[in-house]
């Protein structure tokens, strides 16, 4: 899906006792929403050209930093090119999340409740009753079956920061 807006800003924050030493942070926006986070980089105030959004100079120390803004800048867009190719919704968030591996693997719902229950069973008479094991597999159907229901399939992934 295509998004209506998308920029990206390199900026400069004081973090620190130091004014001349500023800390290096980029901003993501998509349609209206922003994101922002430190590239964990240090850099000097005056030696940071803000209309370029680069380090200013031809050392290697600035060219070290340049190629390393220009590396996050081709990262970000290859996210952002590889979620519009997949049909996904374009978001700061997500894209942020991608940016700094953030991203958790998603799993089946109905397949980590099939584990818990053979987990269950094999304590059977160690601490769990075989009525409470029944009720964990009707609950597990009911699921199911909800799960079919509401999203016309037969699974439904979900991961961490979804729980």
């Amino acid at each position: 899906m295509l998004e209506s807006s998308f920029g990206l800003v390199f900026f400069m924050k004081v973090t620190s006792n130091d004014r001349k030493i500023r800390t290096v942070y980029f901003r993501i926006t998509v349609d209206g929403t922003t994101k922002e986070a430190s590239t964990k980089r240090k850099w000097e105030y005056l030696r940071w050209d803000q209309k370029s959004e680069r380090a200013v100079g031809t050392k290697e120390d600035a060219k070290s930093l340049n190629f390393f803004l220009d590396a996050l800048t081709l990262k970000i867009n290859e996210v952002k090119t590889e979620m519009m190719y997949s049909g996904k919704i374009i978001t700061a968030e997500k894209i942020m999340d991608h940016v700094l591996g953030k991203v958790q693997p998603r799993v089946k719902v109905l397949e980590e409740f099939q584990k818990h229950n053979e987990q269950m069973k094999a304590l059977l008479g160690k601490g769990y009753a075989r009525g409470t094991l029944q009720r964990f597999t009707i609950t597990k159907n009911h699921l199911g079956a909800f799960i079919k229901f509401k999203f016309k399939k037969g699974f439904c992934r979900i991961c961490q920061n979804q729980i």
